[in-house]
């Protein structure tokens, strides 16, 4: 008997050609995580399935089958898409890449999955686009198994990023690796997703770009590549 299920509330993270009429979705579901679907005949013009399958809209799914390549039977849209544009469609694009690089397949992330949607929210909004951008990634980096552990440090400290991970007090900044080093104020401001501080802010993108390419293993994320084009106006910053 084939396996099928119905009403997944998800966002699509990701659309390739499949085949000749068909699409590869990489979705991101509440209670199934990470979900690659087959859509079949999506290409073909007038395909109801095709209309649907865009990032950030929030859909409900039904899919069947009994391999980790399921095929997708329904996708419906249940609330308005959140429309980006300029430099929060870069970073929407930027998150959705993470969950795509870093979930393992069919891992149940409830907690992420509202995160997430509160990440796009801020997007739209774009009234704090880094701090919602950092809180994101604390947490993915949480869910994923690469718990920094920011509470209960001493504010007045100084602590080193080890390359194996994890935060190790230290007396003084070293002579040489000093990119990998972060004051206990700064860390206890980005335990409580607090953004206020300049200061903060630099030290939090700092901190997650190292422990996030440690996760990534070295590989390029793609979005980022779309910041460093000449095209992106001078007023977005970087991710």
């Amino acid at each position: 008997m084939d396996y099928r299920l119905d009403g997944q509330a998800a966002y699509v993270l990701h659309a390739r050609p499949y085949r000749d009429t068909s699409l590869l979705v990489d979705c991101f579901t509440l209670e199934h995580g990470k979900v690659s679907l087959v859509a079949r005949g999506a290409r073909r013009p007038g395909s109801r399935l095709r209309a649907s399958i865009q990032p950030f809209v929030p859909l409900q799914l039904g899919w069947s089958g009994r391999s980790e390549l399921k095929t997708l039977s329904l996708a419906e849209a249940v609330a308005p898409p959140v429309f980006l544009h300029g430099r929060a469609l870069l970073c929407g694009l930027y998150l959705n890449e993470l969950l795509q690089r870093l979930l393992q397949p069919s891992d149940s992330y409830p907690r992420l999955y509202v995160y997430y949607q509160y990440a796009l929210n801020e997007l739209l909004l774009g009234q704090d686009i880094e701090g919602a951008l950092r809180t994101f990634e604390r947490h993915l980096l949480r869910e994923v198994g690469y718990a920094l552990e920011l509470e209960s440090l001493d504010a007045d400290a100084l602590y080193l990023l080890r390359p194996e991970g994890g935060l190790q007090r230290i007396a003084a900044l070293p002579t040489s690796g000093g990119q990998r080093c972060f004051g206990g104020r700064q860390l206890q401001a980005i335990a409580e997703d607090d953004y206020s501080e300049p200061h903060t802010r630099r030290a939090a993108k700092r901190l997650m770009r190292l422990a996030l390419d440690q996760m990534l293993g070295g590989r390029a994320l793609k979005s980022r590549e779309l910041f460093q084009r000449p095209a992106l106006p001078a007023s977005a910053e970087r991710i």
